[in-house]
């Protein structure tokens, strides 16, 4: 893609986001979601795969709907309170319209079938927009809203953590695996949203770091698939080495970074009376354990067939930078110990 091009695309998703993140008004809020949804779509389809045009219609068409519901939604609150402010969100059907078509937007089970799909046909790099970036802006509303229906979001969180644990059993391409571990993690943060806003912004941003460094971590090893990263001893030793850490960070085992917020998690859901709920996200949370165990263990315990050709590859000079990917990698591994200042900054 021409540079030119390139930036002007990714400067309308950055202004798209800052434009939700600064509306206090609906229509620029929408405004905002529907400038950083069109500035992706070029990027999704610039292979020209059919795959990759297929994720992009898919993508558009489920967007799209979100959009037109959350118009509707934000249109019914302004006829009923006579007002457009983001703070008058009191009646509880445009408030339950909102949350679903912003559950779409994100990803939310029972509404997330389009994104393993799309996961699938983009590349890594655009996934990675795809499933960090453009979640921030929907995010953002959710936060602002303060839905009051609480069981609709624990059930939305709750069915997500399950489906994003069971749905990345039987898969063997890394795409979908990471699809559904997004939707696992974002029940997650949905569980928690309406007791402690600030936690859930914790945990997205655990989740943007650890995800960057898996995304970056299979470009670099140019693997699509769990068997093709048999292959990565002999492409990137070191980061071989260190992926397992990054995966059983993601699945939230200690003395890991991912296991804090979802300890702080279970702990805010416990106190709120709601222990059988905090059990069954945990037991969730086992299911997602699984399948990143089936990736660290082809990666790490794995030989492929040492012929020739792909025998030491790593002693070739590599183009890709690998500064990102160990700041990343560092933190997903290393934060647990911060704990405490961290939930000092949350409570201030």
């Amino acid at each position: 893609m021409n540079p030119y091009i390139l930036t002007i695309l990714l400067f309308a998703m950055g202004l798209g986001t800052t434009i939700t993140f600064a509306s206090s008004h609906w229509l620029l809020a929408w405004m905002g979601l529907e400038i950083n949804t069109l500035a992706i779509l070029p990027l999704m389809c610039q292979s020209h795969h059919p795959r990759a045009v297929e994720a992009t219609i898919k993508y558009f068409l489920t967007q799209a709907t979100a959009a037109a519901m959350l118009l509707f939604a934000s249109i019914t609150n302004a006829w009923i309170t006579g007002q457009w402010n983001l703070e008058f969100m009191s009646y509880s059907l445009p408030t339950t319209l909102v949350t679903v078509a912003l559950a779409l937007k994100i990803g939310l089970a029972p509404l997330h079938a389009w994104m393993p799909e799309v996961l699938q046909g983009l590349d890594l790099t655009t996934g990675l927009i795809l499933s960090t970036w453009q979640k921030l802006a929907p995010f953002c509303l959710l936060l602002q809203i303060n839905p009051s229906n609480t069981s609709l979001l624990l059930i939305l969180g709750l069915a997500s953590t399950l489906v994003g644990g069971w749905g990345g059993l039987n898969q063997n391409q890394l795409r979908k695996i990471l699809a559904y571990s997004s939707i696992a993690h974002l029940g997650w943060m949905i569980l928690v949203l309406q007791f402690f806003p600030s936690l859930t912004l914790l945990t997205l941003l655990m989740y943007f770091v650890m995800t960057f460094s898996l995304f970056i971590t299979f470009k670099v090893n140019n693997s699509t698939t769990i068997n093709s990263l048999s292959m990565s001893w002999s492409k990137a030793p070191i980061i071989s080495s260190m992926v397992p850490f990054i995966l059983l960070s993601l699945g939230g085992l200690p003395p890991l970074s991912g296991f804090m917020p979802k300890w702080l998690i279970l702990q805010e859901l416990t106190k709120q009376s709601l222990a059988p709920l905090a059990t069954l996200a945990a037991l969730s949370a086992l299911l997602s354990l699984y399948f990143y165990l089936r990736i660290s263990y082809a990666m790490t315990l794995t030989m492929s067939p040492n012929i020739l050709s792909n025998a030491l590859p790593w002693r070739l000079p590599s183009n890709q930078h690998t500064l990102p990917l160990a700041i990343t990698t560092s933190l997903t591994i290393c934060l647990l110990p911060l704990t405490p200042a961290i939930i000092t900054l949350l409570t201030l």
